[in-house]
């Protein structure tokens, strides 16, 4: 096994941590609910997830899912810590691994509402990409987001993703609404710009 791939394995991934400027992301735990429920019942952050978290069954569900894909290694999803504090700010993960093809996806991602705005969304995607193009070696890094979500879609673009395009009537919202995603990527080739942009603009 060569070791790209031992990089890529579900092992290897949810041991992952990456830190700097104050932010950590490593992989959610059962220890993590606490953290959680004092940042994630915000109605807010669910407007154009695929899934809610109204409730704190709500959130175990959540957490078990987390924890659940994770080991089985289909998506790596990290709790999103701030340093100083302890305090769990949020969530991010990597989905949609194809190894073969060398791509991955971003995404999954949500902050409370004192972390909106600070920064640390800029700090913790430049970790995740890093990570991607140079430990796991991807040729694409790719994101999807619901048309709607301007805030989402200002921010990938201020992260230097570049826009390809609108996936219709992609799926079903929570209420029936049919949503149509917006995908995004950044390349090998465009990394080593993107990742100068994120840390000239990174406090």
């Amino acid at each position: 096994m060569s070791d790209r791939t031992e990089l890529w394995s579900a092992e290897a991934l949810q041991n992952v941590v990456m830190e700097d400027r104050g932010i950590r992301l490593r992989a959610i735990t059962a220890d993590d609910r606490d953290g959680f429920l004092k940042v994630a019942l915000d109605p807010e952050i669910w407007t154009y997830f695929v899934s809610v978290v109204r409730s704190e069954s709500d959130l175990d569900a959540f957490i078990a899912q987390a924890i659940n894909d994770t080991r089985a290694g289909s998506r790596i999803v990290f709790a999103v810590v701030d340093t100083s504090s302890g305090a769990i700010a949020g969530s991010m993960a990597f989905g949609n691994l194809a190894e073969k093809d060398r791509r991955i996806e971003i995404g999954w991602s949500w902050l409370g509402a004192r972390y909106r705005g600070t920064g640390i969304n800029r700090v913790a995607k430049r970790l995740l990409l890093e990570h991607a193009f140079e430990q796991l070696q991807c040729e694409r890094v790719e994101f999807k987001t619901d048309v709607l979500n301007i805030r989402a879609r200002r921010g990938l673009t201020g992260i230097g993703a570049f826009e390809e395009g609108v996936l219709r009537s992609f799926n079903y919202m929570p209420g029936g609404r049919r949503r149509d995603a917006v995908y995004y990527s950044i390349l090998r080739s465009e990394w080593s710009g993107v990742r100068d942009g994120l840390l000239l603009g990174t406090p």
